[in-house]
């Protein structure tokens, strides 16, 4: 099976990496030589994801900082925590930056046999010399023509991210507030490093505020020796309407975007990989042809799934957003309430790590 996947992006190299270990050749097509990567950017990836990754892609324990904490506060109560997750037996959460992910991932798949990286700046043939065409970039044509139809929403919002330098501390508690401008989420990536994403709507924030100050007024646990140059990029989220063309089928960022406020968007794609490489695999097993139904199935198992998982991120994000429309903090306290039953947290703290399992 010859499987010819279109991005670069990091949803594309760990999908090449998860399929490349089944010794399927895989090509992976790029419309830019030399891709920037941004050194402030960082994901989270759960505790479930990390296992899998580390067992089914690469190891990748030596460029992850592991989390034993998370705290959600409000400024709408006065910085009060609403929810805390923790679990004494296990780390909850792992934050890597994009830059280290990527590297590592390049490298291992340059050294293997059945990888091929090409740059090409038209996609003529492709279905003449692929079983399956795997399509990661949002703005090259194959997804203009085969994936127009989706749903959008803008959040009217832009996330702003850096890394701030601090003195050493232990740094192992994530903290999200929602803040009167937007969630803004303190994510430790070493002792003395700790990634900021601030997702601040358009309509709360004056361009003459410095946003350096603001972040400096939200912190309350470092001492900050630098903040390093921020970066933005808007905020919205997608899901297509449908999965897949035939044989070419839609994946990563392109298949569905959500809100950041969770750390999700990665791990959706994670557990995204975990499905169509067990359809793969158990096809390979049965002797079965690898062809486009391997797409039907993915669909059928995933799209639902994702649906109600990125509905559910913009629910929360809207539900904060609309307590601070009111000015009240009924909708806080009610969540301030429903995080001390132990089942609503640990059911939450399950949905974070392996995501909706029906």
């Amino acid at each position: 099976m010859r499987v010819c996947i279109l991005g670069v992006g990091l949803s594309s190299l760990t999908l090449a990496k998860a399929l490349v270990n089944l010794n399927i050749h895989v090509d992976l097509i790029s419309q830019k030589k030399n891709l920037k990567i941004n050194e402030n950017r960082t994901i989270g990836i759960s505790e479930n994801n990390i296992e899998y990754f580390n067992n089914h892609i690469i190891n990748i324990e030596k460029i992850i900082w592991k989390l034993k904490k998370i705290e959600i506060l409000s400024e709408n109560l006065n910085d009060e925590k609403l929810l805390i997750f923790e679990d004494n037996k296990k780390y909850l959460f792992s934050i890597i930056k994009n830059s280290k992910l990527h590297q590592i991932l390049e490298k291992n798949l340059l050294k293997n046999k059945f990888f091929k990286k090409i740059n090409k700046k038209n996609f003529v043939n492709l279905n003449k010399d692929y079983n399956l065409i795997i399509n990661t970039d949002f703005n090259n044509l194959v997804s203009k023509k085969h994936f127009s139809k989706k749903i959008i929403k803008k959040y009217n919002s832009l996330a702003y991210v850096t890394v701030l330098e601090h003195d050493k501390i232990t740094n192992t508690v994530a903290t999200q507030i929602f803040t009167k401008k937007g969630p803004l989420a303190f994510l430790p990536i070493s002792n003395y490093e700790t990634s900021i994403v601030f997702s601040i709507n358009s309509s709360n924030f004056k361009r003459e505020e410095n946003l350096k100050d603001l972040i400096n007024n939200y912190n309350f646990k470092y001492k900050i020796k630098k903040i390093r140059n921020i970066e933005t990029f808007e905020l919205n989220s997608l899901n297509l309407r449908s999965y897949y063309d035939s044989n070419i089928l839609a994946f990563g960022d392109l298949l569905h975007r959500i809100h950041p406020l969770a750390g999700q968007g990665f791990n959706m794609t994670l557990r995204d990989i975990k499905i169509i490489s067990g359809i793969i695999k158990k096809k390979i097993d049965l002797g079965l042809p690898l062809d486009s139904s391997i797409n039907q199935e993915f669909e059928n198992k995933t799209k639902h799934k994702n649906f109600i998982f990125s509905n559910s991120i913009d629910f929360i994000y809207e539900y904060f957003n609309f307590e601070n429309k009111l000015n009240n903090t009924f909708l806080s306290k009610s969540v301030q309430l429903l995080g001390r039953n132990k089942l609503f947290n640990n059911t939450f703290k399950k949905i974070a790590d392996q995501g909706l399992i029906f």
